[in-house]
């Protein structure tokens, strides 16, 4: 009897998937270096962690103005050139950048212009790659090409930061620079996709009514909107990354290259939880499995902000990762299975804002209440909220906590 073939192995021998596997790698590489690189760059220059917040507002603002039509736009036209155009102009925000830093930064203002330009690619991209990737595999494909596709993700959390922390020894150019190079490789593997860009969908107007359809599916389905709400609030309050800069600096004393690390480390725990779900699939008990992923978020929130030692900082980081993987998972796989694909980049789109507004305004929150009173109180009053989000939900939701497999459309 011949041996069970690996899905894995298949998904790999699909080209059209292993470019676009290939180019959110790259990409993803490069927002993490330049992300580290940003951090570190702001509060050096203005020592204020309300501006480390507002590197996170900047970058919401346009996205939530713009998601909206950019997951119309991703259910009319071809979702490829799309997810091309918005990793070119993120390609062009590393080159400003790289200028910038070149040239001498002496205030902030010059990379919020930047991070909103930013985050104008986001807005687009956020939807229009999500909407891609079931077009490139089978259904019975999918739940393993997400768990792939997280876990790749999560290396370049793990990589990305590591390496631009290091490379920040040489100078924030060096890193601007090795971004611009990854993101212009990503875009030439986008441009060979030779399959998937098309929807099913037939509408081709942009009016108010077909553009809100995706808010409405959402309404209409309470485990789906539970779901992204959940993930909403649970890292709103819960978001500690946006203050690592100040606690490299301030608190564990350890430079750009242990901020590289700290920004590693979430990637670590999320990265061994998403080969494990690769091989090993949730599919009972799927809202209990959520609810865990925030609790165990929460708990580690708290761990790490009140530690002061780098290592036991760094594996709280680690469990963050993984419970948020957990999560992140879970919900990924509720909204996209259970939405028929003519609408599925306005639904991509309704689940980008959710997660936009949890991690830009999440950074916005966290660097305000820092500057309000302290870095540490921030971080640990979050984490409690996150654990109050997760219990009030299960009350809300009790759909949502009950769900036990995954639906189809």
């Amino acid at each position: 009897m011949s041996a069970t073939p690996d899905p894995r192995l298949a998904l790999l021998r699909n080209p059209d998937f292993t470019r676009y596997l290939s180019a959110r790698f790259l990409s993803s590489l490069a927002v993490q270096m330049q992300t580290v690189a940003v951090g570190w760059q702001v509060y050096q220059v203005t020592r204020d962690p309300l501006d480390l917040g507002l590197i996170g507002l900047s970058q919401f603002l346009p996205f939530v103005v713009l998601i909206l039509p950019a997951g119309h736009l991703a259910d009319t036209r071809d979702r490829r050139r799309i997810l091309a155009a918005c990793f070119a102009l993120m390609w062009l925000c590393a080159v400003l950048l790289l200028v910038f830093s070149w040239h001498g930064l002496t205030s902030a203002w010059p990379v919020f212009a930047v991070m909103v330009l930013f985050g104008v690619a986001r807005a687009f991209a956020m939807p229009t790659g999500q909407a891609l990737l079931p077009n490139l595999v089978d259904r019975e494909q999918f739940g393993t090409a997400v768990a792939l596709n997280s876990s790749l993700w999560q290396v370049t959390t793990i990589a990305g930061p590591a390496l631009g922390g290091l490379l920040y020894l040489a100078g924030a150019t060096t890193v601007y620079a090795t971004v611009v190079v990854l993101l212009a490789g990503s875009v030439l593997l986008l441009l060979t996709i030779r399959r998937g860009g098309e929807s099913a969908s037939q509408e081709s107007t942009f009016d108010r009514e077909t553009m809100l359809e995706g808010l409405r599916f959402v309404w209409r389905r309470r485990p789906v909107l539970g779901a992204i709400s959940l993930d909403l609030f649970a890292v709103l309050f819960g978001g500690a990354t946006a203050l690592l800069p100040v606690y490299a600096a301030d608190v564990l004393h350890v430079g750009p290259s242990g901020l590289g690390w700290l920004r590693a480390a979430p990637g670590v725990g999320a990265a061994v939880c998403g080969i494990a779900l690769s091989a090993y699939p949730v599919t009972r008990r799927v809202g209990h499995w959520m609810f865990g992923g925030v609790f165990v978020f929460g708990l580690a929130t708290i761990l790490f902000g009140a530690s002061t030692s780098f290592w036991l900082s760094l594996v709280a980081l680690a469990v963050m990762g993984a419970g948020d993987m957990v999560s992140v998972y879970i919900r990924h796989l509720l909204v996209q299975l259970a939405t028929p694909d003519d609408i599925r980049g306005r639904v991509s789109a309704v689940n980008a804002v959710f997660i936009g507004a949890s991690n830009e305004l999440g950074e916005f929150e966290s660097g305000l209440t820092a500057a309000w009173f302290g870095a540490v109180p921030a971080v640990l009053v979050g984490g409690c909220a996150t654990l109050v989000v997760g219990v009030v939900w299960a009350r809300l939701y009790p759909e949502l906590w009950k769900v036990d497999r995954f639906e189809t459309s």
